[in-house]
């Protein structure tokens, strides 16, 4: 227990006193939080709850937080960007929620060094809007879409390409809610061991599925709630869909709100028929006059401004082309068979009633009495009576039966 003197005039040396006491409470402070947890913040085991606190920044928390962390909630607040690194000390970190929060700018390697973390909530924010004018008075703010047209690199947009870059073992991403209007190109890319996606209620109109190929272990992926234009733009992701889902994945409803005729119809059950009119504007497009570019190598298109391997049909489509023509196969080989079965009890039929007409013309009746029968190829058959026994007075009772030679 330190004894700090007040000081005073009667009392020169305790400014020298209070001084050393004052310096050794600022060297022992940070020494007793190592393993403390911020005051205005909630822990309890290895979980970090800064959730509806009103923070601007993370500065005056994060040399408090704990570096063994696993689960840090940071909910509900007021944060709008997160610098290169500025988590870097929580590597133990698996579970970060930063939802509801402002955050329109996130600085690539925001989250370097956080190699452990597993799930990660950014839904709520505003990371597809740019902030242009703010009015504090009267608490409102307005925003404005970044690169409505697509025309941009996307330097100021919320993600960029190399945000997720080392995020080798996340298995959960939450983008919902964020006002996105397309996802730029190997955003996905570091992160291929995700298997759960939410791009819910933002302003998606398409996706490219070239963004989408390097998540070989997605199985659940949730679009539902965005402008969906079912167009040619769509056409590639839409066989990307197939096919994940019949190697097991899930995907919610993909409603089409464009064009009119296809609009509240899930783009799953469109045909691919429908698609077909892409593929004749596609070379339509590679046969004209592209401003004297050059063309690009064999297997791949013209998109935009860059040249991307050529998509084909998807392995579940052309399994399920072949299918089709199996089954054909094996329908019309059992009519055939049907019909050859039919065919022959027919002949069979005739061939029995041109023999019994024939037996008739020969005058030799097809019933005969069982004592007296008569076989056209060995000859009438002896009765079972002897010549000498006079035949019976009263004729026995007769039993009539049908007796069909072999052809």
């Amino acid at each position: 227990m330190w004894h700090l003197v007040r000081p005073g005039r009667n009392h020169p040396g305790s400014l020298v006193s209070a001084a050393l006491s004052s310096l050794l409470l600022v060297l022992l402070v940070p020494l007793g939080t190592v393993h403390g947890c911020p005051g205005v913040c909630s822990c309890y085991g290895n979980t970090t709850d800064c959730s509806g606190l009103g923070l601007l920044s993370l500065t005056s928390i994060l040399p408090l937080l704990p570096q063994d962390t696993l689960t840090l909630c940071l909910a509900q607040n007021n944060l709008s960007s997160l610098g290169m690194g500025e988590l870097s000390n929580l590597s133990a970190l698996e579970r970060l929620d930063i939802s509801q929060n402002r955050l329109s700018n996130l600085q690539p390697g925001a989250f370097s060094g956080l190699s452990n973390l597993r799930w990660l909530n950014l839904s709520a924010n505003y990371l597809g809007l740019h902030l242009v004018t703010s009015d504090p008075s009267n608490n409102m703010e307005v925003f404005q879409g970044l690169n409505e047209s697509q025309g941009g690199v996307g330097t100021q947009q919320g993600l960029s390409n190399a945000l997720f870059q080392g995020l080798w073992r996340l298995r959960g991403l939450d983008l919902s809610s964020n006002s996105l209007l397309w996802l730029p190109k190997g955003l996905l890319d570091g992160i291929q061991g995700l298997a759960w996606l939410s791009l819910t209620r933002n302003r998606l109109r398409a996706l490219d599925r070239t963004t989408f190929e390097p998540l070989v272990g997605l199985q659940s992926l949730h679009l539902a709630g965005n402008p969906w234009e079912c167009d040619c733009k769509l056409r590639d992701f839409k066989h990307w869909m197939e096919w994940m889902i019949y190697r097991g994945g899930e995907v919610d409803a993909v409603q089409c709100s464009l064009p009119r005729e296809l609009q509240g119809r899930d783009i799953r059950s469109v045909p691919a028929e429908m698609f077909s009119y892409c593929l004749q504007s596609q070379v339509k497009d590679l046969s004209g006059d592209d401003g004297g570019r050059p063309l690009c190598p064999p297997g791949r298109v013209n998109s935009g401004e860059d040249c991307v391997r050529q998509r084909y049909r998807p392995v579940s489509v052309r399994r399920a082309h072949g299918t089709q023509v199996v089954a054909g196969v094996v329908c019309g080989t059992v009519c055939v068979m049907m019909v050859v079965a039919a065919t022959y009890g027919c002949v069979y039929a005739s061939l029995m009633a041109r023999y019994q007409r024939e037996m008739k013309s020969r005058g030799q009746p097809l019933m005969a009495e069982t004592g007296a029968e008569t076989d056209l190829e060995d000859g009438p058959v002896s009765s079972l009576t002897s010549p000498e026994e006079p035949p019976p007075k009263e004729p026995s009772r007769i039993v009539h039966g049908y007796r069909i030679s072999s052809f």
